[in-house]
């Protein structure tokens, strides 16, 4: 396992476009994507095993599921995957939802079990196309947020009162109220800018501080925010640019996972960042708290 504060690549994959980092804890392993690669990675600390699932499309974040398997959001809507046959199924698709104009992105399990995830346009527009959804417990699909840039880093504060929200092109972190008995939302404001040196705001996570962690896409970094104040708490440097999700892991929590990518580099760019697309772990000093679980 990591030692404190010393980063470590794990040698598994190098993913093109690595994402999605969850720990699932009744199972001890770490669940991550490659969204263009197609693939579901189960990896194993103990024995360091990364189980790949090729899922035949563009998979964009995946959750642990209650009883038992993963949630999925695939380019064309919600999906179950059973880890042991590797057998995927969709759901009907959500509303308003186009494959030929958007893909699913990022997505978080609510408190109360539901399934939170995104939509970014595939090819850029003069307007915003994505949008955020809810699947909820008994199957009922929610338009939650419309006019979404690249909709990412979803995280709900410790009391449950919060969720925070990053659209990546706007370089900011946003809270909405949050309702845990309804998943309702309301009140958004911004609450952490993101300076343009800095990166773009990509994946996030939130501690057992409260804290918000957010994966530095372009920013070589992984960094530490008080969501109260938007003050900056630590930085991390990682030997590649595009970081784009992190996730407390291990059995005590205690272990930062961070995925990356190598999509788009050039052949001296990738040269230069050998690393690109792989998994890392670093212990920052924070513990973070458990996922939470799709309940349908």
């Amino acid at each position: 396992m990591a030692d404190e504060n010393v980063l470590e690549a794990v040698a598994v994959v190098r993913a093109v476009l690595g994402e999605g980092a969850i720990w699932n804890a009744p199972l001890q392993r770490l669940h991550w994507i490659d969204i263009d690669g197609q693939s579901v990675f189960t990896y194993d600390p103990a024995t360091g095993e990364n189980r790949a699932i090729d899922v035949g499309r563009m998979v964009g974040t995946v959750v642990p599921r209650a009883r038992g398997g993963l949630m999925l959001a695939v380019h064309e809507g919600f999906a179950s995957l059973d880890l042991e046959s590797g057998r995927m199924e969709l759901l009907p698709p959500p509303p308003g939802h186009d494959p030929a104009l958007v893909r699913f992105n990022d997505g978080k399990c609510d408190p109360s079990g539901r399934f939170w995830a995104g939509t970014m346009a595939l090819t850029k527009g003069p307007r915003p196309l994505g949008r955020l959804y809810r699947l909820d417990a008994d199957g009922a699909m929610q338009v939650m947020l419309r006019d979404v840039g690249t909709s990412n880093g979803l995280a709900w504060s410790l009391d449950r009162r919060t969720l925070y929200f990053i659209d990546t092109a706007l370089r900011r972190v946003d809270a909405f109220d949050y309702d845990d008995a309804t998943g309702a939302i309301a009140s958004r404001r911004t609450v952490i800018s993101i300076p343009a040196d800095m990166g773009r705001p990509d994946g996030s996570t939130i501690d057992a501080e409260g804290m918000l962690w957010v994966a530095m896409y372009e920013g070589w970094a992984v960094t530490q925010w008080n969501p109260r104040t938007g003050g900056l708490l630590q930085t991390i440097r990682l030997p590649v640019a595009r970081v784009t999700s992190c996730a407390f892991g291990g059995p005590e929590l205690d272990t930062l996972y961070l995925t990356s990518a190598r999509h788009y580099l050039s052949a001296e760019q990738l040269a230069a960042q050998p690393l690109a697309g792989c998994l890392f772990r670093v212990k920052p000093g924070a513990r973070g708290v458990p996922a939470f679980a799709y309940q349908g």
